[in-house]
C-alpha cells in the first residue's frame, strides 16, 4: 500500500493585482516512492505550484501537507525534509564549488565531517571533483546545473522540488543528472519535477499531472495518459490535445 508523502487540497494562488488565479482548485495526492512530473505550458501555474509546496510563497486559499507536517504548524520541519533545486543558479558566482556546497550545507546543519564526506561523494558522482577549488562563475551550463544540484540534496531530504534541472544542459550532463535523480528516489526520496522536455518526462517520471491555465487537466502514469488520448503515441501528442496548440509567449 503505497503512503502519501505530499496531500494537496484545493489550493488556490492569486498573485496581487492579476486578474486570473495562477494556481486554480488543485487538489492532489503524491506517494512518497514516486517520481512525480508536472508538467504544462508556460505561465500554467507549474511554478507557482512547486513555490508554495516548497513554503517560498504562501497560497491565496487550501491546505496541503507533506510528511503529514502542515505549513501552518510546522514549517520549521517541512524546511528540514525538503531540498529545492530553482531554475535559476542558487550559487555565488566567485566561490569555488566546494565553498558553495559547504555554504549551504551548513544551512542545513551538517556537521563538518558528514558535511565534506557528502561534497566530497557527490562532487565525484557528478564529475565536478577536479573544479572542486575553481570558482562557479568559470564554469559551463551543464557544469553549474550540476553542482546546483548538489546544493539542494546535500541533506538528503525526503522531497526534492526540481524546476526545470535540465534545461539548458548538454546531453552528457542531463544524462549524469537523470541517473543521479533516479538513484536518490531508489534511495527514498519523493521527486516533485517539472519541465518542457516532453520526451525526458515521459521515461523519468512515474507519475504526471498536466496542467494548463491553473488548472489539472490529467493525471496518470505516462502509460495511461498516453493510453487515454485517441491516437496519442506520446507525452507530446497528449499535451498538445490537452492543452491546444495556441503560442504561450509571455511578456514579463
Amino acid at each position: 500500500m503505497a503512503e502519501n508523502m505530499i496531500e494537496i487540497k484545493s489550493l488556490y494562488k492569486k498573485y496581487k493585482n492579476a486578474d486570473e488565479f495562477s494556481v486554480n482548485d488543485i487538489s492532489l495526492n503524491i506517494d512518497k516512492n514516486e517520481i512525480y512530473g508536472i508538467l504544462g505550458p508556460n505561465g500554467a501555474g507549474k511554478t507557482t505550484l512547486i513555490s508554495m509546496l516548497s513554503g517560498l510563497i504562501k497560497p491565496t486559499s487550501g491546505q496541503f501537507t507533506i510528511d503529514g507536517l502542515s505549513p501552518q504548524k510546522d514549517s520549521f520541519k517541512i524546511r528540514q525534509i525538503i531540498g529545492i533545486v530553482p531554475q535559476e543558479y542558487a550559487l555565488y558566482p566567485t566561490l569555488t564549488a566546494k565553498e558553495n556546497l559547504m555554504f549551504f550545507g551548513s544551512l542545513y546543519g551538517l556537521k563538518h565531517k558528514q558535511l565534506t564526506q557528502a561534497i566530497d561523494e557527490s562532487l565525484e558522482i557528478m564529475g565536478l571533483s577536479k573544479f572542486a577549488n575553481k570558482q562557479v562563475g568559470q564554469f559551463s551550463g551543464g557544469m553549474k546545473r550540476r553542482c546546483n544540484l548538489i546544493a539542494g540534496t546535500l541533506h538528503n531530504p525526503k522531497v526534492l522540488f526540481l524546476d526545470e534541472p535540465t534545461v539548458g544542459v548538454d546531453v552528457q550532463s542531463k544524462k549524469v543528472i537523470i541517473d543521479f535523480l533516479q538513484e536518490l528516489n531508489k534511495n527514498g526520496t519523493c521527486i516533485i519535477y517539472t519541465s518542457h522536455h516532453l520526451s525526458e518526462a515521459e521515461e523519468f517520471c512515474t507519475k504526471i499531472a498536466i496542467i494548463d491555465k491553473g488548472k489539472i487537466h490529467a493525471v496518470g502514469t505516462p502509460e495511461e495518459l498516453v493510453s487515454q488520448i485517441a491516437h496519442a503515441e506520446n507525452l507530446e501528442d497528449v499535451f498538445i490535445s490537452l492543452t491546444g496548440k495556441e503560442l504561450r509567449d509571455v511578456v514579463v
